[in-house]
Parts: C-alpha cells; sequence; structure tokens
C-alpha cells in the first residue's frame, strides 16, 4: 500500500531581495499528487515534522547552496518541544541550521504558548533562524509576537493597501530586529507599495511561481519614479544581504575548492564555528589562484582551507551601508572586492553583503539627493522632509515641524531687487542649516518658504537663531514669521496630516506685526504666540456730514 510519502513532491519558491533583485532563500512547498497532507499535518504534529525534515531532504537532492524557509505548524513545535529530526537531517545534509529559516505558521488559538515558546528557545540554540508566517491574515496575537522576537515577519500582501498597518508592522519589526517580508506578491503594484512600506523581502507568483526546480533567475520590476524606500540614516545593511556559501573551519582546501567549481555565482566561503561565528574568509579569485600554480593541489588540497583564508571582515545586522564602507576602508586593497559577512547578535553568520551592490546604492541615493535639491540654497525639497515626517510618525517619535517665510517678500524683491532677495533667501537657509543639530531636517520649498523638522526640545535654539537675527536686503529691514505644529506619538497618521494641522498655524503667523512665532499641537485647538503681537484694528472714521446749501 503507497503512503502519502510516495506521491509527495516539493516546489521552490524564491524569496527576493528587494534592494538587490537577487535571490536570498528558497521557500520548501509540499506539493501532495493526492489527498491533504497539510490538513492531516495540522492535526499530528510528528507528521508535520516528517514534512519539514522532507523538504530538508528534497532541497539537497537539487543542490541548492541558497537558505531554506521550511514552514512548520506553531502546535507541531509546541507539542514536540522541538524538532529533533529536523536538527539531524541538516547534519546529515551538510548544512548549517541557521541556513534554515523555520516559518512558524498559524492557527495559534489553541496553541500553548509558553509550550511554543520553550520550543522556539530551544531550535534558537540550536541555531535554527524564526520567521513568523501568515501575519495580518492569521490568528497570530501581538503579544506573542513579540515574545516570539522572530528573524523574519511574513506580513501577506492583502494589508498592503492599509499603510498604517503596514508602518506599524515595519516599525514593530525594527524594534524586534526582525526582517520584513511580503508574501503573495502577484502584480507590480504590490511590488511598489512593499518597496515603499520598507519590505526587505518578497516573494509571489510576480518573481516567481512555486517550481519543481529551485529558480535562478526571478523577475523583479523596475522602479518606479517616486517609489523608494523610506529614507534612513543610510541604507541598512540589512537590504543587501545575500545568501553566504558556509563551511566548517575544519573543511579543507579541497572541499573549498570543489564548492567554488561547482557555484561559479559564488564569490568566496566563510570558514564557520560549530556556533556559526566566522573564523576565516576564502576569497574565490585568491584562492583558486593559489590552488592553479604550480604544486598548488599537491601542497593545498588535503590541508586545512584556513591556512589560505584571511581574518573575517565582519558587520552586524544593524549596521548601515556607510559603516560597511569603513570596514572595507582598513586593510589592504587587494581585500576590496571580498564579500563582508553578516552576523547576528550572537556573532553568527547570517549571510554576506557585496562592495558593488552598496556602492550602486548609495550612488543611487546621492543622485537622488542632488536632484532634490535646491538650485539656490543646496537644501533638499519638500519630499526628502516630509519622508522624515513619515519615518518619525512610524518609529513612534514625537517631532515638530515648522514652516518659515519672509514676510512681505514681493515688496522685498520689488524695493531691493531680486539678487538682495536672492541673498537674503541664501542667508536664511544659511542659518537655519548651521543651527539644525542632530536630527534636525531643514528644507527649501521653493521662493522664500522653509521646512524644519525638529525634536520638540531642540525648536528654542533654532527658533531663536533665525528670530533673533536682524535681517536686511538692500538696506531694508526684513521680518521673518515662524509656524510649528508639535505631534505626539500617535497625533497624526502622515505628513499630510501634519501639513493641515500646519496651514492655519501659518495663517496665524501671517496675521502678526514684525517677527512672529505661532505653535499649536496637533489633536489640540488653539495656538500659542511665542513672537509677535496682534495688528492694531483698523477703527471706522465718524461719518462727516456734508455742509448743506445755505
Amino acid at each position: 500500500m503507497r503512503s502519502w510519502m510516495d506521491t509527495l513532491r516539493f516546489a521552490f519558491q524564491p524569496v527576493v531581495n528587494l534592494a538587490t533583485g537577487g535571490v536570498a532563500g528558497l521557500e520548501v512547498l509540499a506539493r501532495p499528487e493526492t489527498g491533504d497532507v497539510l490538513a492531516e499535518a495540522r492535526r499530528d504534529a510528528r507528521l508535520d515534522a516528517r514534512l519539514a525534515v522532507a523538504a530538508v531532504r528534497a532541497a539537497v537532492r537539487r543542490e541548492t547552496l541558497l537558505p531554506l524557509h521550511v514552514n512548520v505548524f506553531a502546535a507541531t513545535l509546541a507539542d514536540l518541544g522541538g524538532l529533533a529530526p529536523l536538527s539531524e537531517a541538516v547534519r546529515e545534509a551538510g548544512r548549517m541550521p541557521w541556513e534554515v529559516t523555520l516559518d512558524i505558521g498559524p492557527p495559534y488559538a489553541h496553541v500553548p504558548h509558553g509550550g511554543l515558546l520553550e520550543a522556539v528557545a530551544v531550535l534558537r540554540d540550536q541555531g535554527f533562524r524564526i520567521g513568523a508566517d501568515g501575519v495580518g491574515d492569521g490568528d497570530v496575537p501581538l503579544r506573542l509576537l513579540t515574545d516570539l522576537a522572530p528573524d523574519l515577519v511574513k506580513l501577506d500582501a492583502s494589508l498592503l493597501g492599509r499603510r498604517p498597518a503596514v508602518r506599524a508592522m515595519r516599525t514593530l519589526c525594527e524594534e524586534l530586529g526582525a526582517l520584513l517580508s511580503v508574501e503573495g506578491v502577484e502584480t507590480e503594484k504590490q511590488y511598489a507599495a512593499a518597496v515603499s512600506a520598507g519590505a526587505q523581502l518578497a516573494q509571489g507568483d510576480l518573481f516567481a511561481p512555486p517550481a519543481r526546480l529551485p529558480a535562478a533567475d526571478v523577475y523583479v520590476p523596475p522602479r518606479l519614479a517616486g517609489v523608494v524606500a523610506r529614507p534612513r540614516s543610510g541604507p541598512s545593511v540589512r537590504e543587501f544581504v545575500r545568501p553566504a556559501a558556509l563551511l566548517p573551519v575544519t573543511a579543507s582546501a579541497g572541499q573549498v575548492r570543489s564548492l567554488l567549481t561547482g557555484s561559479p555565482e559564488v564569490s568566496g566561503v566563510l570558514l564557520v564555528d560549530r556556533a556559526g561565528v566566522p573564523v576565516r574568509s576564502v576569497h574565490r579569485s585568491r584562492f583558486l589562484l593559489s590552488m592553479s600554480a604550480r604544486y598548488g593541489h599537491a601542497l593545498y588540497a588535503d590541508r586545512p582551507a584556513v591556512k589560505l583564508g584571511d581574518p573575517p571582515r565582519t558587520v552586524g545586522v544593524d549596521a548601515t551601508a556607510w559603516e560597511v564602507l569603513d570596514v572595507v576602508a582598513v586593510g589592504g586593497r587587494d581585500r576590496t572586492s571580498d564579500d563582508v559577512g553578516v552576523v547576528d547578535r550572537r556573532g553568527r553568520c547570517v549571510g554576506v553583503v557585496r562592495l558593488a551592490d552598496l556602492v550602486r546604492a548609495l550612488a543611487e541615493s546621492r543622485v537622488e539627493e542632488a536632484a532634490g535639491l535646491n538650485p539656490l540654497t543646496r537644501l533638499p525639497g519638500s519630499d526628502t522632509i516630509t519622508g522624515e515626517v513619515d519615518r518619525r510618525i512610524a518609529d513612534g517619535r514625537a517631532f515638530a515641524l515648522s514652516w518659515l517665510d519672509v514676510d512681505h517678500f514681493k515688496q522685498v524683491n520689488d524695493g531691493a531687487g531680486f539678487a538682495a532677495g536672492d541673498e537674503l533667501i541664501r542667508s536664511v537657509g544659511r542659518t537655519l542649516q548651521s543651527a539644525a543639530s542632530g536630527s534636525a531636517r531643514v528644507g527649501h520649498i521653493g521662493g522664500d518658504d522653509f521646512l524644519v523638522l525638529t525634536d520638540p526640545e531642540g525648536l528654542g535654539p533654532l527658533a531663536a537663531s533665525v528670530l533673533d537675527a536682524s535681517w536686511s536686503a538692500g538696506g531694508r529691514p526684513v521680518t521673518l514669521s515662524l509656524a510649528t505644529v508639535v505631534c505626539a506619538p500617535g497625533s497624526v497618521a502622515d505628513h499630510g496630516q501634519a501639513a493641515a494641522w500646519l496651514a492655519p498655524l501659518k495663517k496665524a503667523a501671517k496675521a502678526l506685526r514684525g517677527g512672529s512665532w505661532v505653535l499649536g499641537r496637533a489633536g489640540l485647538s488653539g495656538h500659542e504666540v511665542l513672537r509677535g503681537s496682534r495688528a492694531a484694528p483698523v477703527r471706522p472714521q465718524p461719518a462727516v456730514a456734508e455742509p448743506g446749501p445755505g
């Protein structure tokens, strides 16, 4: 009698890195020819565990070196207290546990959370990475999600139309140190939304459908104009992580050579200890050159590969692209093309980044930034400031958004000339920029209008720098008006709402005489007048009787 294993096949779907367009891993999916094995596995923990083992072995038969994503039900882990057979299967395959992400899926409703968390702790100690699957389309409680502290959160593509929910999930992922992946991406519109939301990974039929053979190439749509990932202080290294080619530190030079010659896309190998910590880095070209030299194979083939390796260059998963460049800059020029290992909080390798990916991304960001600079002041435009506003909203941070302009600027231009007006605008911009410290951002949105984004506590010094100065153009005295809205966490949903609260404050500031500053708070009516005085009302003159004919 044939068992379900006789009719079970597996398909592979690529997990795509949205920054590099490369394949970051493969999800292994069970595809039974008859029956509903997954429904049975949901009820039978041991059957589900056998499916996970079979998935790893199926991937090994396809000789893929890519990291694997293996599905397992939450109830299975809670019932079994771990997956001992899976650990054994990974070892037998010659793979490392940290090359396998266990995508823990719903239902969670009747799963003992204590037992699940204990099982996850065991798997983490063994080196497996943990993913929370079906978020947004399942029943995972938020508290359990934070207790799991997954390395990866898989968000259902159906949530992409609900921007506040996606932003909140991205913020949570940043707090947990997790990557955000979107699954079920089928359209280019969904792809654009995933990029805008700041997701690092995605999968779906748009890139490549599940197939019996692991896909080497995937379709990645070109970035649409205006679709950029959320701005940050330098791109995160997480956006550029590629799968690492890993071998144990005990590997021989012959084993390294076999891996490199059989995988031309691999640029280097990291030799790791039993905990997954990089010990040596083997660069493809230098290694193969040594092996191909006269007597090279005879000298090195059976010797430990560490003899031909270099000290590894590593960065943490929270590093920025600029920090990677700092690491690359240290040492000899012959190592500038080496992969840089990316390590987690325990020092275990979770992938590598390539210098070419970083340089290209940083160059693109500089070009985009330069294109958005105002030609008069060389300050960024409104898009940069509003993008930063959205980031702070998503991060749950309080901020103050201010608008500043020159009073009666048309009269200044008409009376003093446009050259004097331009020089005044440049001077105001320089003063704002020099007064902006820390995380403050200054933007010139055109004409005599500026936007300033600061932390609430940084408002006073910056306001004083421009309002206490004596301004003039062509010998004529000039005053400035400043309007500020302070936004507490949760008071606005996006930069549009912040701007809507700022608009009436701007009008109120312009209604005051002299240099003025009006401050309001999002969600609260009224405002404070911190500088300036109200214009005296115009009193109607009494009517004078016309003298009658007399």
